[in-house]
């Protein structure tokens, strides 16, 4: 069944990966786990289920990502729903959880106070409330459909998050004595496009992915000028970069006030996070 499966997917990706796909699918739709399928656990699929599977075949042969056709992506070991409101979680960026999670934050373990900036999907916020309980979390979206599948992560997850409408370009944060500001704003230049798979160009939302080629720092100067006043001292930035601009992100929280900058690389060896504490 998994391998007939395997068979409908006409991408041109590793065969690795479209086996993958079909983990996914196959564990979603029926509950197996990989060991099951690995062993070829025998299932009937229903009718319904046997259209269901051909459904999803035909979406993801349209370059849909799976993420997005199960409604579903996992992050920090946590399922996450997502719909094509939100990025899909990515590994990168559980190393920018991991990466605040690690730092020493100040204020009391039951005191601490984070700010997600431009949350999407609530993945951050949703996990730094779990992994620092009973730290409080604050999460921003400029996008109503955004904040809405943010707040049914949180609730799913029993995680403490507020949330907030809000436009960091245009308005200052309503919030004082912070412990850290952590964001994931869009990064990727206009130019960068033509290098993009089709399941990204086509299908993620191009509010949360791309900044003018002519001010790539546009989000990064505006979360660092309205983070500044709102952090505590020895207060944490940290955010996700593109990795063409680590130094001049550095340079843009310098120039905000920020001290000891550093750009941390992601496992793959690329810079992917910028770090600045607040004097």
């Amino acid at each position: 069944m998994l391998h007939d499966f395997v068979r409908r997917i006409t991408l041109r990706d590793d065969p690795d990966e479209i086996q993958g796909i079909a983990y996914q699918v196959f564990e979603h739709l029926f509950h197996l786990s990989r060991t099951e399928m690995v062993m070829g656990k025998e299932i009937t699929p229903t009718p319904a289920e046997e259209d269901r599977l051909e459904e999803i075949a035909a979406r993801i042969n349209r370059h849909e990502p799976v993420q997005y056709v199960l409604g579903e992506a996992y992050f920090f070991g946590r399922k996450f729903a997502v719909s094509n409101a939100v990025l899909i979680p990515r590994p990168e960026t559980e190393e920018l959880v991991q990466a605040v999670v690690h730092h020493p934050l100040p204020g009391e373990s039951d005191s601490l106070s984070i700010l997600d900036i431009g949350t999407g999907s609530g993945c951050i916020a949703t996990t730094l409330a779990l992994e620092l309980r009973p730290a409080k979390v604050y999460a921003t979206d400029i996008s109503p459909a955004a904040l809405q599948v943010a707040a049914q992560n949180a609730n799913t997850l029993r995680a403490s998050v507020s949330f907030l409408l809000h436009d960091i370009l245009t308005a200052p944060l309503p919030f004082t004595k912070l412990s850290a500001v952590v964001s994931n704003p869009p990064y990727i230049t206009t130019c960068e496009q033509t290098a993009m798979h089709a399941n990204v160009l086509d299908y993620e939302p191009h509010l949360a992915l791309f900044v003018p080629d002519d001010d790539p720092l546009l989000f990064y100067r505006a979360i660092a000028a309205r983070a500044f006043p709102t952090l505590l001292s020895k207060g944490l930035l940290a955010v996700e970069i593109n990795e063409r601009y680590a130094a001049d992100v550095e340079d843009a929280f310098g120039v905000a006030g920020f001290s000891n900058m550093k750009t941390v690389r992601d496992i793959p060896g690329k810079d992917r996070i910028v770090m600045a504490v607040k004097p």
